[in-house]
């Protein structure tokens, strides 16, 4: 009796569910099928996202359980209430959005039709007739206790169908009879597609008569078209995944997020990356399995930028532990949005992820974190925190990479020599490591004032500069060589400079005021037509030429310094070399001689206003500037190593009505004519404005110092101890210029003067006073040293 009362009740209950109830998620919550208030399927329209979540439910599905579930009804559901539509089926679905609206679940909660590609017409009555559905599919894989596929297939038929109403229990769908269907079920279920076609093509031609289920040849097609979509993906043709995906909406489940992934990549890669975000958030919104959300971020972040990626990590939810359910990737995350920040100086990281970097690359010590650290704050000017990373890297794993970084840094902060060190070893691994070491090679050189540089370091420069023919630094060396007072080897690098390149204009003008300062008429003209239309400073020298050291100067002011006008210079006998030489090869056949010793100039680091350091690039006529912007423009041009058109922004500084600046301004031509080589202009310069005590002992220590060496280089011996006899009197005398003056004794054959010098001077360690002895002894003792 019982039991027929069973029966009876669930007969009762499966009839009045299947024709009068249209709460389906309450029959998901209450059989296993789906969450409560979570209507099925979940589907994403090409970029229109249905407003879902992603199937829930049992992990296995059990029909016995159904079966008990059913049998603890004892009495029928109350009737839905007629009177009033059912607000979801009365009125068409809201527009497809990419974020699920709240909803509140009511008694019971509606179901919201699936959107395919319009939405569906407002359901009528309850009594509306049934659609005639394959239900067969569905009997199949409950059978089989296959609960992803039986999710999906009724996800499939809600798409197909909207007013459709998935059974109660699927295991009471009649059972198919027929064999060979169930063996072409079996052939589907194993995806065995290409023997399922054929299955049917042989029935087909055997029962002219028997037509295949629609729902296998929609399943079939739905299959054939996942695995066109996943070949179309690993072949990189990301249109063809496009297409397929809008043909087949139902492929578009948290079932199916692999394809979902490959869609995602699809309208990235296409240039539809908000289309692809949208993808990724419909994953993270909808589908729970923790892997699979997890993963979605790993493969969004290789594919979007970091704003697109903080809209998906919003996303976030609490993990089982109490934590973040992302935390496990998050220092992977840090690690790739730090590298996308050092390829874009502009994009400012938020500090949660830098610090987290931070605390990896000193915890774990890894070489690439350092590196990341490193290139992201030197993109950002932050040179001292970038040259400390790069050190640190380079302490964990010396690399090409890290020893470019670091020179970078350095020569950012005015330490080109150190740089040129770092970057040595590397300089050949890559273009650029060697545009990085050349570039410290140019600053190395361009030093104010100039460095003390090593002979073995001259010649490891200049042998890459001229294998390279890199013309920012033989320019320099030809600067370099004129800070030298090395005329002719700065003028054999200019010249070669422009044989690299004939149309830099610097390179020409050096050469211009070179040859001029070695008489070189011919050498000017020549210079100058071939420069005319193209540079003005080239091109108007001649307006210089009172500056040449031969030149008839006008008489000093009273009370102003001495100005003595230097003898015709006289060329030096070529058995004769001057002290501590050092030959550095220029090219095959021919030779660059550079002086060891600083330019007397060295000793003057009298404080300045501030400069302008910008802005003076361009070649202007300072006369037509204010007093006190040509002063500003004249120490730029003494900052980019330009003192010929400082001199004339100066002079221009010396009309001003302010005794400061026309101070300032012939203090600053001073230093610039001793610069380009003219220390008697130097000498007048200085009587041009009063000048106090510090500055006119230090400028007239450096005038004599430079006349001294002018005067060496003409081989006047007897007036280059004059000098600096007179400068010893101001100064104590350095070693360069107490080797200088070894070498005047052993030119005018005072051996046991220029011995006595040479002897107390390489008691300081002075390689130049050790060769200067050694000179001294084969002149002396040849025999002996032979």
């Amino acid at each position: 009796m019982k039991s027929s009362l069973v029966a009876v009740s669930a007969a009762v209950v499966v009839a009045t569910l299947v024709t009068g109830l249209k709460d389906r998620a309450a029959l998901q919550e209450k059989f296993g099928l789906g969450a409560a208030g979570k209507p099925s399927p979940e589907l994403m329209m090409m970029g229109r996202i249905k407003p879902t979540d992603g199937p829930a439910g049992d992990p296995e599905f059990n029909a016995q359980l159904v079966a008990d579930k059913i049998e603890a009804i004892t009495s029928p559901p109350p009737a839905p209430d007629r009177s009033e539509p059912d607000a979801a089926a009365s009125q068409p679905a809201a527009p497809q959005t990419a974020a699920p609206p709240a909803q509140t679940v009511a008694q019971p909660a509606p179901v919201t039709p699936p959107i395919v590609s319009k939405p569906p017409a407002p359901q009528q009555a309850a009594a509306a007739p049934q659609p005639t559905v394959d239900e067969s599919a569905l009997r199949y894989f409950a059978s089989r206790g296959d609960k992803v596929r039986l999710q999906a297939e009724i996800s499939r038929l809600q798409a197909l169908y909207p007013n459709w109403v998935p059974p109660a229990d699927p295991l009471a769908v009649p059972q198919n009879g027929d064999k060979q269907l169930e063996a072409m079920w079996q052939l589907y279920s194993d995806g065995r597609y290409a023997e399922l076609r054929k299955a049917v093509a042989d029935r087909q031609a055997a029962d002219a008569g028997w037509q295949p289920p629609a729902d296998l040849l929609d399943r079939l097609d739905v299959a054939e078209a996942r695995a066109r979509l996943v070949n179309a993906s690993d072949l990189k043709q990301y249109a063809t995944v496009v297409d397929i995906a809008a043909a087949t909406p139902s492929l578009l489940t948290c079932s199916e997020v692999d394809v979902l992934w490959r869609v995602a990549e699809a309208f990235i890669q296409t240039e539809r990356a908000q289309r692809g975000q949208d993808a990724y958030i419909y994953i993270l919104k909808n589908c729970t399995n923790p892997a699979e959300r997890q993963a979605t971020v790993e493969k969004a972040s290789t594919l979007l930028a970091y704003q697109p990626m903080q809209a998906l990590l919003a996303l976030e939810r609490p993990a089982a532990d109490g934590n973040k359910e992302f935390d496990a990737i998050r220092d992977n995350l840090a690690r790739r949005f730090m590298a996308e920040g050092d390829d874009d100086p502009n994009l400012a990281i938020a500090p949660d992820y830098i610090a987290r970097l931070e605390k990896l690359a000193e915890t774990e010590g890894l070489a690439p974190d350092a590196l990341l650290l490193g290139w992201y704050q030197l993109r950002r000017n932050n040179d001292a925190d970038a040259e400390k990373w790069f050190r640190a890297a380079r302490a964990k794993q010396d690399s090409a990479t890290a020893s470019q970084g670091l020179a970078l840094a350095l020569i950012a902060r005015k330490a080109p020599k150190e740089a040129e060190e770092v970057m040595f070893r590397w300089r050949t691994d890559s273009e650029d490591a060697t545009s990085t070491y050349l570039a410290a090679t140019a600053n190395l050189m361009a030093l104010q004032p100039p460095a003390d540089l090593a002979e073995d370091v001259l010649h490891r420069i200049a042998g890459e500069v001229i294998a390279r023919k890199y013309v920012p630094t033989a320019q320099q060396f030809g600067w370099y060589a004129r800070s030298l007072n090395q005329f002719q080897t700065a003028a054999r690098w200019f010249e070669t400079a422009l044989a690299w390149k004939p149309d830099d204009e610097p390179s020409a003008y050096g050469l211009v005021i070179t040859r001029e300062q070695l008489s070189d008429r011919k050498g000017v003209l020549d210079l100058q037509r071939a420069w005319a239309g193209r540079s003005s400073r080239i091109t108007n020298l001649e307006d210089t030429s009172s500056l040449m050291p031969n030149a008839v100067t006008p008489p000093p002011a009273k009370g102003g310094l001495v100005a003595q006008q230097p003898a015709q210079p006289a060329q030096r006998p070529p058995a004769e070399p001057l002290p501590a030489e050092r030959r550095v090869i220029l090219q095959p056949g021919a030779e660059v001689v550079v002086r060891a010793a600083r330019p007397a100039m060295d000793t003057v680091t009298v404080p300045r206003g501030p400069r302008q350091t910008r802005g003076c690039s361009r070649t202007i006529d300072a006369g037509q500037l204010k007093p006190a912007d040509a002063l500003s423009r004249g120490w730029c041009l003494m900052d980019i190593n330009r003192p010929m058109e400082a001199i004339s922004a100066f002079e221009a500084a010396l009309q001003s009505p302010a005794r400061k600046v026309r101070e300032d301004a012939a203090y600053g031509q001073s230093l610039a004519y001793l610069r380009a080589g003219l220390s008697t202009n130097a000498a007048v310069a200085a009587t041009k404005a009063p000048q106090n005590r510090q500055r006119a002992a230090e400028l007239q220590v450096a005038i004599l110092a430079d006349r001294a060496l002018s005067a060496f280089d003409a081989g006047r011996y007897r007036e280059t101890l004059i000098y600096l006899d007179q400068r010893a009197q101001l100064q104590q005398e350095r070693i360069d210029l107490m080797v200088l003056r070894g070498y005047c004794y052993l030119n005018l054959k005072m051996y046991g003067d220029a011995t006595r010098i040479f002897e107390a001077t390489a008691a300081t360690g002075s390689r130049d006073a050790a060769r200067g002895l050694a000179d001294v002894r084969n002149v002396t003792h040849p025999d002996t040293n032979n």
